[in-house]
């Protein structure tokens, strides 16, 4: 179970993953068969993913849809706080009877990426011999995500998902996905993604990774069995984070220049800390770094003759979208996306004063763009 240590920031987990002997919640898991062979071209024995669904699957399954969570999301799509499950579903206002993603009409499945913290393998989970991965877990990249994706997909007796959707780093699974397995993607959603990270997207991740693993108590990745985990690491690369999620207009708004009441700190310094305090307390470091490093590396076009040439191999039903104030993935990205995807309409865009993070609160939005996207499956 996690264990808990009082630290100068006082009662905080060494980390926030879900470890075996926690609650279950909604999950249910799927052994990867075989050692999962990666990109790199190590491989990774006794992997496992953990996954959520919704609704049933039909007879032919062609009802099937997957939902693909962004960087410190999970498989709780949808759902309330319960024991295992510390946050409420992400997109609980998308998924359920008469909901966009409608749950009397389709099978949705959610699973907990690969190198994750709630339930799939990642560093904070045990390895053969019985103690935690830790520094010794593999670099991961986004298409070993998939192709473990692809492997649950098979036992779940899925063989070409009606939808492939997500948003953020699960925009960047999705397009894996329609990229790497044209003939098991029917149609997909993109949103506020790219094809390839840019040399901004690539510093901010660095500094993040930076500020995890400058945490004396890092130690090297091998922080499990410590008395204390990199908090203070991982609160700081939230805080980086945090910042690109949301637009400098909406901070203004909020905030401004004024001072928490009572306190020396701004208000949105308080905030910043809220953010990241909240996350210590159910995310994982070792997890922070691994999908991190994943998504800076990602190139759709790597190893497949360039980013065009990945792109025309798309064959779903591909509708683009962006939020107009992201500064962390911004539009431009998702208009060369559109226009490099033989099969994607144009470029949609969602209205939003909230920035990168508008995908997640701008509910009715991309509600409208799932419903266009469903209706014609």
């Amino acid at each position: 179970m996690t264990l808990i240590r009082t630290t100068a920031s006082g009662s905080l987990p060494v980390t926030g993953a879900w470890r075996e002997g926690n609650p279950l919640g909604r999950r249910e898991f799927f052994a990867l068969p075989g050692p999962l062979r990666l990109q790199g071209g190590a491989s990774l024995p006794g992997a496992r993913l953990a996954y959520e669904t919704w609704g049933t699957l039909a007879p032919d399954a062609g009802n099937a849809v997957l939902v693909l969570h962004a960087l410190t999301g999970d498989s709780h799509v949808a759902g309330a706080v319960e024991p295992g499950h510390p946050t409420p579903g992400w997109w609980n206002e998308l998924i359920g009877p008469g909901k966009p993603l409608d749950t009397d009409r389709w099978f949705v499945v959610a699973p907990n990426a690969l190198g994750g913290c709630q339930g799939s393998t990642g560093p904070s989970s045990l390895e053969p011999q019985g103690k935690p991965w830790g520094s010794r877990f593999p670099v991961l990249t986004l298409r070993d995500l998939v192709r473990a994706e692809v492997q649950l997909a098979d036992a779940l007796g899925v063989h070409r998902w009606a939808a492939v959707i997500g948003g953020s780093l699960g925009s960047l699974r999705a397009l894996e996905w329609a990229v790497d397995q044209p003939d098991r993607v029917k149609s997909a959603l993109l949103l506020a993604g790219t094809a390839v990270s840019s040399a901004e997207q690539i510093a901010w991740c660095a500094a993040q990774v930076h500020a995890i693993t400058g945490d004396p108590a890092w130690h090297g990745g091998d922080f499990y069995d410590e008395p204390v985990g990199p908090n203070v690491g991982l609160g700081l690369a939230r805080r980086i984070a945090h910042i690109t999620y949301r637009s400098p207009a909406e901070l203004d708004a909020r905030f401004g220049h004024a001072h928490q009441p009572g306190e020396e700190r701004y208000a949105v310094e308080s905030y910043l800390d809220h953010q990241a305090w909240k996350l210590v307390r159910r995310f994982d470091a070792g997890s922070y770094v691994t999908l991190t490093k994943a998504m800076a590396a990602y190139d759709v076009g790597l190893d497949r003759g360039g980013v065009e040439a990945a792109l025309r191999r798309v064959t779903a039903r591909t509708v683009v979208a962006g939020v107009d104030s992201d500064r962390l993935f911004p539009l431009e990205q998702q208009r060369a996306l559109a226009e490099g995807i033989p099969t994607s309409g144009p470029l949609r865009v969602v209205r939003s004063d909230h920035g990168h993070d508008g995908f997640l609160i701008e509910t009715d939005q991309v509600g409208h763009l799932l419903t266009d996207l469903l209706d014609q499956v």
